[in-house]
């Protein structure tokens, strides 16, 4: 397995708290940290020129001062900076499928020609065979000099617990895999969320909601035992807790995100390769809600 741990970087306040995110993640794994910028000149117009250039001499510069910068918190890390050319998704998921993870920024999009934005981050996501974690900008703390250059010293990254969204029907033991290693690692408890819904008939009132009221809680636990034990057998020292969701996963996810230290969600294979459209209305509304960062990780 690759021993390292990958961040791709712009210039946003979001990647700047995923280089924080990346390298508290290598120190765990006692891995190494590689810090990349992906650029691509972009040949449109005369108009372009100085965008192009500014993005070029960025690109050279953040992954230098960050690496510095990630040094003096993380002496004993081994940190390598490099500015990558070629189309950013393509360079991102070659970059990430040399690594056991990549994180990335997902605060918006980049206004920046060739920089990591919203769509890249998406794209990429879709496309990677390895756990995208999106680490969003809404940790970072305040400006910490007076020029008004929008650089931001990033929060520590918070402790709490490793929650993970399964479906009991098909779970991912991919997904299963990178929660359980990840609360592990944080010697953290894992929070199983997992979600069933009312039969379409429910609300009738019909003999068959009864015989689904007596018989839905033992299949749900019967499935959840099935699910659980091979994990927990592997990984004794992780705690687990399981809540039951009702219809509405995403919304109880984002809740329980709230306090945890990471929230784990299963790509699925319809959705692999897809495209940004594809990714899904969960991941959506996770990235969208959910204050803490999202590993996504493929099925294969």
């Amino acid at each position: 397995m690759p021993r390292h741990v990958t961040v791709g970087l712009n210039n946003t306040p979001g990647s700047i708290d995923a280089a924080y995110w990346g390298a508290h993640e290598a120190s765990l794994r006692k891995a190494l940290l590689r810090l990349v910028c992906a650029w691509e000149w972009q040949p449109y117009s005369r108009a372009s020129l100085t965008s192009n250039e500014l993005a070029e001499q960025w690109s050279r510069r953040v992954p230098v001062e960050t690496a510095a910068e990630l040094r003096h918190r993380y002496p004993d890390l081994h940190i390598t900076a490099e500015r990558l050319t070629g189309p950013p998704t393509e360079t991102l998921c070659r970059a990430a499928g040399e690594s056991q993870l990549l994180a990335i920024g997902s605060g918006g999009l980049a206004t920046r020609t060739g920089f990591l934005g919203g769509s890249v981050a998406s794209a990429t996501v879709s496309l990677t065979e390895r756990p995208v974690v999106l680490v969003g900008s809404g940790r970072r703390t305040a400006e910490r000099d007076g020029e008004g250059r929008g650089e931001h010293a990033p929060a520590e990254v918070a402790p709490g617990p490793v929650v993970v969204a399964v479906d009991l029907g098909r779970p991912s033991k991919e997904a299963l895999r990178f929660a359980f290693e990840e609360a592990s690692l944080r010697r953290a408890p894992l929070d199983m969320i997992h979600g069933w819904n009312h039969p379409a008939h429910f609300a009738h009132g019909t003999e068959a909601d009864q015989v689904w009221r007596e018989e839905e809680p033992a299949r749900d636990e019967e499935a959840l035992q099935a699910t659980l034990t091979p994990w927990s057998e592997r990984y004794p020292e992780v705690p687990v807790r399981e809540h039951s969701a009702v219809g509405k996963p995403a919304r109880d996810l984002a809740d329980a995100g709230a306090g945890a230290a990471l929230v784990v969600l299963s790509l699925e294979a319809h959705q692999h390769r897809r495209g940004f459209s594809r990714v899904g209305h969960m991941t959506h509304a996770l990235l969208r809600h959910c204050p803490v960062p999202v590993a996504v990780v493929p099925r294969r």
